[in-house]
């Protein structure tokens, strides 16, 4: 069974790019913003892993890390954030506020993956 990997992005060539990129080893779930993925995940679903952009409609990506780990069900999935902005500011806050890695777009998808692969094999060891 493949693993789940849920990409929460505004926008939509990210998400085609990411989901098609992906679905040849994982159970791609492509989300708009953090609202909706919330609410997605608190419907019940499972996920091993995120991929999140930075700058997002209604919650944000910072608003969206809090929550998450916030929660006791969903404070362990691991979570890269994605971000159009290089400022350190934005990649110390993510990474203090529990984001696992954080990516510049644009990006690489086959780094993207390896550094997906790493967290998900941390995971599994701990």
């Amino acid at each position: 069974m493949k693993q789940c990997i849920l990409i929460v992005d505004d926008e939509p060539t990210i998400g085609l790019i990411l989901e098609h990129y992906f679905s040849k080893s994982y159970h791609v779930v492509v989300k708009s913003n953090g609202k909706e993925a919330m609410n997605w995940l608190e419907e019940g679903h499972h996920i091993d892993a995120i991929v999140a952009d930075f700058e997002m409609p209604f919650m944000n990506g910072l608003d969206f890390i809090v929550q998450l780990r916030a929660s006791t069900l969903f404070k362990d999935i691991p979570l890269i954030m994605l971000s159009g902005k290089e400022e350190s500011r934005n990649k110390i806050l993510c990474l203090k506020s529990g984001a696992d890695d954080y990516m510049i777009k644009p990006f690489n998808p086959e780094e993207l993956e390896i550094r997906i692969k790493n967290v998900l094999r941390r995971v599994k060891i701990s």
